[in-house]
């Protein structure tokens, strides 16, 4: 599990190293263009049924991972999250959408090997 630091008057928000990299890059993209969008997930554990972050280039962010390796990343995934940063609702990170995604990836890669 990784995080994602976000501004210095927030507590990181924990993330899991792989959608963290997702994020990544959609941020970095998304912020190097000028664009600005909500990003909201829900996270009963830290007792919220919901949060919302406004991205915006002037806010700085820090991404810290636990695992030292990067993996190949899912383009249609990306291509899903950064579709959906550019609407107007924003970008909602959703576990089941998440973990379909990933189970995909899988598959498709073992089936590529």
């Amino acid at each position: 599990m990784g995080t994602l630091s976000y501004s210095p008057d927030t507590q990181p928000i924990t993330v899991d190293d792989r959608l963290l990299q997702y994020l990544q890059v959609v941020l970095s993209t998304s912020i190097r263009r000028g664009e600005s969008f909500t990003l909201t997930w829900t996270d009963e554990a830290a007792g919220h049924a919901r949060t919302t972050l406004w991205i915006h280039p002037s806010i700085s962010m820090r991404f810290e991972y636990t695992a030292i390796a990067s993996a190949p990343l899912s383009g249609g995934y990306l291509r899903q999250l950064a579709d959906q940063a550019a609407t107007s609702s924003g970008l909602s990170l959703n576990a089941a959408t998440w973990r379909q995604n990933e189970d995909a990836h899988r598959v498709h890669l073992l089936a590529a090997a």
